[in-house]
């Protein structure tokens, strides 16, 4: 009974932890997912486009999409600055940002009035395109990214000092079922993040 005594105390205690952690993530991602559901353009200072993949200086379709809807909040007026983010992979001739750059002006927007950065994660993204914005008295951003990924992506706008609203891009290609593996993803790294920090996050790769 020595032995069975504490021993016992301890799995209670493992079961409490895991429950905690269970419905805490359980929590994250409900939160994650509602954000995904808000829409929210109004006027701002600038839009920022979170980076994803491109294919020689051509958009992938998932860029395409973010890139799209930054151009309808553009042309409704809802802010005249557009800051568009990622580096390259080794090999590539273009980054993210300058892919996104490029076609944003074969669609009729001048170079004056888009900011491009670098970054190799969310993080990354948004703590080199901050001082940019804010260096141009910008720091009311509409935050442009899939819907899955802006519950994290507005919390670190937060953190590096930005005001954001959720504009997801409504013409994601990721869709459906196969959303699913992603809102898991990101509910983790919201999970976490929110504990040590984003920066943190991003430190450990």
């Amino acid at each position: 009974m020595l032995v069975f005594g504490p021993l016992k105390l301890v799995l209670k205690i493992l079961v409490v932890v895991v429950a905690a952690v269970v419905v805490y993530f359980a929590v994250t991602l409900v939160q994650v997912w509602l954000t995904s559901r808000q829409y929210d353009p109004q006027p701002a200072q600038a839009i920022v486009v979170l980076g994803a993949a491109q294919y020689n200086g051509v958009p992938s379709p998932d860029l395409q999409a973010r890139l799209d809807e930054a151009l309808l909040l553009y042309r409704k007026g809802d802010a005249k600055l557009i800051a568009v983010t990622g580096n390259k992979e080794p090999g590539d001739q273009f980054t993210e940002a300058e892919t996104g750059a490029r076609y944003l002006e074969s669609k009729g927007v001048p170079a004056t009035d888009i900011v491009e950065a670098g970054g190799d994660d969310s993080w990354a993204n948004l703590s080199d395109v901050a001082p940019e914005l804010k260096a141009r008295g910008a720091t009311t951003v509409l935050m442009v990214t899939d819907p899955f990924h802006e519950d994290r992506s507005m919390a670190i706008a937060t953190d590096v000092g930005l005001t954001p609203h959720p504009t997801p891009t409504q013409t994601s290609p990721i869709k459906g079922w196969s959303t699913v593996p992603y809102f898991l993803k990101e509910a983790v790294g919201v999970s976490v993040g929110r504990i040590i920090g984003y920066d943190h996050l991003h430190a450990l790769g």
